[in-house]
């Protein structure tokens, strides 16, 4: 009898719904420095990610990519790429997971769909108590005249 070894998952995707997946080869992450205080360490370090996603050559449907480069956020460039800056953990392997996770969100909120307003009138008597308060306020305010002698 054979032995079956367990399946190692290997991250080649980055999966953002049920049909729809990145290939790693669409997402660059680059190490850079991390900036700010923290010691000696983070001087010697490069444990921080720079996130860089082609919007234009991506293989998203086009649906993802029109909701995309309609965004104004400042993460998205003019010519369609996201860079997201990944620094708050001390580990690169955190500070990647983060920044995955970053562009996974900022994705799913593009393609969301926004509840449609419907626009709402006051009730008849919510028109009469704005009008009645109305009426009371300006009763004081005639009483605050000089008072004549």
């Amino acid at each position: 009898m054979e032995s079956v070894s367990p399946k190692r998952y290997r991250r080649d995707m980055l999966k953002i719904s049920n049909t729809v997946e990145l290939a790693d080869w669409e997402i660059e992450i680059t190490q850079i420095r991390a900036q700010g205080a923290g010691g000696q360490n983070v001087n010697k370090v490069a444990s921080a990610v720079h996130l860089r996603f082609d919007i234009p050559n991506s293989s998203l449907p086009p649906f993802y990519k029109e909701r995309l480069m309609a965004l104004s956020d400042q993460r998205i460039s003019k010519e369609g790429v996201v860079i997201i800056k990944a620094q708050s953990f001390r580990t690169l392997e955190m500070n990647k997971e983060d920044a995955l996770q970053r562009l996974k969100a900022l994705i799913q909120e593009a393609v969301k769909q926004q509840k449609a307003r419907r626009p709402t009138r006051p009730t008849r008597s919510a028109k009469r108590r704005r009008v009645d308060s109305k009426t009371r306020k300006g009763k004081t305010k005639a009483l605050r005249g000089k008072v004549e002698p």
